[in-house]
């Protein structure tokens, strides 16, 4: 009866459901040993059909099949509660207690046995639970921990379009009766660590309770922190509070989101459309690592880098594919313009301001707004970059937005909050036209509804995007390892600026950049970049070209990055007849074959996606340099050579290894050197590259990626060396003046070499290493170590660029 009951129903599920399946790990697939169960919440009708699609595309046992275990059948799901009764009557109670303690009592009798369950959690509509006075039908409807079966009937009408269909990783009863046992009490505490699991999980796709955005104002206004600044406005400037309190809310007009399930659900759509028509595939890596945080109730920050304003739409997008809820995003207030701006701030979107510019006012509120979405439990996202990155480098962090979420901890707030970095990668940027328009000098044009219509009408294949998570940061267990006594420091009233934040942020601020770049994504538009601008006049033929690409992927596979690195799989051939569909670069024929090449136009652009990836190859590259050139150089040289370089540059490149996971690497990369005939160690061990010029073709290639690196730090160790003592002013003026003329002469287009901010972010880290200190008169003498520093850069700059140099 019930098998016909259910053949019935599937028709009419089939054109109201449509589920989202999530998977937390890889499920194992059923074998003889090892038989699958499933535990779900309710039994429902709906649910056990929907989940039995979802496993028939996941090649997973049916859920509505019997096991066999002995002489025994067992049902393949275990249900933890029966729906509601329509009358009101008590609900009745399923077999789960006795399967389970019967499962273990089998556990005891067999050795072998080894039953694997896999909770799985449906939830339909992922609707927010909200205050009484602002619910709707369909947060009503979802509310309903048992519905009945005529409120499950509404329920899929409404919400079946949005069901999420969550696998657990499966866990061994095997385990559980060998350290548990196998007594009734064993099978009871399983299945309330099953009820508490999914409840866990309800509330990270769903998200907390969701209050109306005047009740948020309300909170804010009965604020301490904010009462008090209000009456010192007040006081100061002389006016009345209520005139503040008038400002005050305007402000919180401005800066409040107002998030609308229904627009994200719509938006969720359209997004879904977008991505079929702009992208080929949206690759996706690491995230398990936010559903593990938000099952073990953490506060999730997500602070990705910021390539594009797709960024906003295409994280929120992923995160909602990976069956978490959508985070409050930190957006510049530029993006508040008619119609984006509400749409935005429907979509839980809150606004910022570039600069508070000394506005106490502005700050306190925005603090406190922030405080506030963290107090109730809402994940939120911000970029700490402040802005676009117009060269395709992380920018140094703005670290405003961090201060003030350590300063949510010091109001006492008692989840932990823990910082995700998100690095954000495409094949094709939107704005990458615009980017070197304003590098060049051009005003930026301020985003309006024209600029959105007319990058809507542009629409084309775009490649692929990446989105890759790296190493969360908890933010509670970094403050324990580097202040000790930070809870000392909480005052729940009006949390202060102790005198350990400014210092500590600096350094979380740049962990959390290292680790972006460490999650980077390597795709063939960034590597045919890479190439190509190392190469002579920009060309290559283009079976050269695949064997380059070749080599850049074994490299990395034998000796990465890092690693959370992502590399593509493909061989060098599919990744370039990829980037050729892509149209890009510059294809032309002669007599011997195909040649490829940037054009000047095409060059500035897919610098930008070099940029993306340049930190990955940067100590594979300074390695080659050496090689190439030295006849012959020993393993001590170049281990302490890479280490040394390579940390003068690693603030501008963000990179993140230890002088002693460098010397690692270096072994790892001669080694890979080695094994592919490039490079060859005598008995003494020296180093020295192979005679094949083809083979050789690829270190000197290599060698040339770190090359404008290089040279930058050459033109400031050589003037400082001639020139000190020296204002820092100074300096700065004449370092970006010779790197204007070497660009010229050695015909490097790339913004980042004249640019003065980096020239003085190399500055800094000269002086931070001790190469550069300050005399009594304020100005930058060199230390006894720069001439050393000086001779291991020289000896890697060309003759042509040194006498640019001197001159």
């Amino acid at each position: 009866m019930r098998s016909f009951f259910y053949l019935l129903l599937k028709l009419p599920l089939r054109l109201l459901v449509r589920s989202k399946i999530v998977l937390d790990a890889n499920t194992p697939i059923e074998t003889s040993s090892r038989p699958i169960f499933y535990v779900v919440s309710y039994q429902s009708a709906s649910d056990l059909i929907s989940l039995q699609r979802a496993c028939k595309k996941q090649n997973l046992p049916d859920p509505l099949g019997k096991v066999k275990i002995k002489d025994k059948l067992f049902d393949r799901t275990l249900c933890l509660a029966k729906p509601t009764s329509i009358f009101g009557f008590k609900r009745s109670k399923t077999n789960a207690i006795q399967q389970g303690l019967e499962m273990l009592n089998q556990h005891h009798l067999d050795s072998e046995l080894d039953v694997q369950l896999i909770p799985v959690n449906l939830v339909w509509g992922r609707v927010p639970t909200q205050e009484k006075n602002n619910a709707n039908v369909s947060s009503l409807l979802a509310e309903q921990a048992a519905p009945t079966w005529l409120q499950k009937f509404f329920i899929v009408m409404f919400l079946g379009r949005d069901n999420l269909i969550r696998y657990s990783d499966a866990f061994s009863l095997r385990n559980m009766s060998d350290d548990h046992g196998h007594d009734e009490a064993t099978a009871r505490k399983l299945l309330r660590v099953a009820r508490f699991h999914f409840h866990r999980q309800n509330i990270a796709a769903k998200g907390p309770r969701l209050i109306h955005r005047q009740q948020m104002f309300t909170a804010l206004f009965a604020n301490p922190s904010v009462k008090r600044i209000i009456n010192d406005e007040a006081k100061s400037k002389n006016i009345s509070p209520d005139k503040v309190k008038k400002q005050a809310h305007a402000m919180m007009q401005e800066i409040a989101g107002d998030y609308s399930v229904s627009l994200v659900r719509l938006g969720e759509r359209l997004l879904r459309w977008l991505w079929g028509r702009l992208y080929s595939d949206i690759k996706v890596n690491n995230s398990q690592v936010l559903r593990k945080l938000a099952q073990e109730g953490h506060e999730i920050i997500y602070v990705p880098c910021h390539r594009s304003h797709m960024d906003y739409l295409l994280l929120s997008y992923v995160i909602l594919q990976e069956g978490l809820v959508m985070p409050r995003i930190a957006a510049g207030i530029n993006l508040n313009f008619w119609p984006a701006g509400p749409i935005f701030r429907k979509g839980g979107a809150f606004f910022i301001r570039r600069s508070f510019a000394g506005n106490r006012l502005y700050s306190t509120i925005f603090r406190e707004y922030l405080g506030l979405l963290f107090e109730r439990g809402y994940s939120v996202k911000y970029y700490t970059e402040g802005g676009r990155s117009r060269t395709g480098r992380l920018l140094s962090p703005k670290t405003g937005m961090l201060a003030m979420t350590i300063q949510s901890l010091l109001r006492g707030i008692d989840r932990p909050l823990t910082l995700v970095p998100v690095y954000i990668g495409y094949e094709h940027v939107m704005e990458v036209g615009t980017y070197y328009k304003e590098l060049s000098g051009s005003e930026k044009k301020k985003e309006s509804i024209f600029g959105v219509l007319k990058a809507i009408k542009n629409l084309r294949n775009y490649g692929n995007g990446y989105v890759n998570f790296g190493e969360p940061i908890n933010i509670n267990n970094y403050l324990n390892d580097k202040v000790p006594n930070w809870k000392e420091s909480i005052d729940p009233i009006d949390p202060q600026k102790p005198n350990w934040l400014t210092p500590t942020i600096n350094d979380m601020s740049y962990q959390l950049m290292t680790q972006i770049n460490q999650c980077a994504a390597l795709n063939g538009v960034a590597l045919v970049a890479l190439i190509l601008h190392a190469s002579e006049n920009r060309a290559l033929a283009k079976a050269d070209l695949e064997k380059h690409l070749d080599f850049f992927l074994d490299i990395q596979r034998k000796a990465p990055f890092s690693q959370q690195l992502t590399i593509p799989e493909q061989n060098g051939a599919q990744l370039l007849e990829h980037v050729l569909s892509l149209n890009k670069i510059t294809v032309s024929q002669d007599s011997f074959g195909t040649i490829i090449s940037l054009d000047d136009s095409a060059s500035l652009e897919m610098r930008y996606y070099r940029n993306n990836i340049l930190h990955t190859y940067a100590l594979i590259s300074l390695v080659c340099k050496q090689l190439t050139h030295s006849n012959k150089i020993s393993h001590q040289q170049i281990t302490q050579q890479t280490v040394s370089l390579l940390t003068t540059l690693k603030d501008d490149l963000f990179l993140w290894q230890t002088p002693e996971q460098i010397e690692q690497q270096v072994e790892q990369v001669l080694t890979a050197l080695e094994s592919s005939d490039l490079a060859k160690q005598s008995a003494a061990q020296f180093w020295s590259l192979t005679d094949d010029t083809q083979l050789l073709n690829h270190v000197h290639l290599m060698a040339e990626c770190i090359d404008e690196s290089i040279q930058r730090l050459a033109i400031i160790t050589s003037l400082t060396t001639r020139l000190a003592p020296i204002t820092r002013r100074e300096l700065e003026q004449k370092v970006v003046a010779i790197a204007k003329r070497l660009a010229v002469l050695n015909n490097i287009t790339a913004p980042e070499f004249i640019d003065k901010k980096a020239q003085a972010t190399l500055i800094n880290t000269l002086r931070e290493q001790g190469y550069l200190t300050l005399n009594e008169e304020g100005l930058l003498t060199t230390s006894e170590s720069m001439a050393e520093l000086k001779q291991k850069v020289t000896r890697l700059v060309s003759i042509e660029v040194l006498q640019g140099i001197a001159r």
